[in-house]
């Protein structure tokens, strides 16, 4: 039997994974934490062959960064990160930290269990894209990286001019990116869009970065 540490803070989602785990032939419940700081430790007593992996966790805690220290301490251990949210780079940092695998937590049970089985096979599975978000009159399907990149600057920036600079571009750059943003979601201003855009976890940014207008 594989044995699986289910590491996520929201109950329904640990409880949805649990009841997965116990209907299933092949896995078994090695334990459940809210805390992905703790996985570390919980891997050192042994016991663990698969790890699925909160994006973000309790206390704060990136569940992609603790699976790039276990990926690196203990090499037999499988890691799929989930998630459900939309946020664009989390694939490709979860690849970086040597994650197995990545799943979104919408999919239905046997899903689930297929990306297990195939991880478990050495297989590393990896969505082609992120859901599709419902933003204003369009989706984020709509919105090209350069526009998604300019509302995560525009997020952790108190002005276009920091913005700019963190994006290495111009301040007129921003403001272009920007209003054909408005166009396509209909949103009145900035501030409308970058609430919605918070709401709707398409952009990932830690509180204290978010912007104050």
């Amino acid at each position: 039997m594989t044995r699986v540490l289910i590491v996520e803070d929201q109950k329904m989602a640990q409880e949805n994974m649990e009841a997965t785990i116990t209907a299933s032939e092949n896995y078994t419940l090695a334990g459940t934490i809210s805390n992905a700081a703790d996985a570390e430790l919980f891997c050192m007593r042994g016991g663990v062959d698969l790890i699925l992996m909160d994006v973000c966790t309790a206390r704060d805690e990136s569940g992609i960064e603790a699976c790039a220290v276990i990926k690196k301490k203990f090499r037999k251990i499988k890691v799929i990160i989930v998630t459900s949210m939309a946020e664009h780079t989390f694939i490709e940092k979860a690849r970086e930290a040597g994650a197995d695998s990545f799943w979104y937590k919408d999919s239905t049970h046997s899903e689930l269990i297929a990306v297990m089985d195939k991880t478990m096979a050495g297989e590393r599975i990896f969505p082609d894209k992120t859901p599709e978000v419902r933003l204003g009159l369009t989706t984020s399907y709509d919105l090209t990286h350069n526009e998604l990149d300019v509302i995560r600057a525009l997020m952790q920036s108190t002005s276009d001019e920091d913005a700019a600079a963190m994006l290495g571009c111009t301040k007129a750059n921003i403001r272009w990116h920007l209003a054909k943003i408005l166009e396509k979601t209909g949103y009145r201003n900035r501030m409308e869009l970058l609430i919605a855009v918070a709401q709707k976890n398409l952009i990932i940014v830690s509180p204290d970065k978010m912007i104050n207008e």
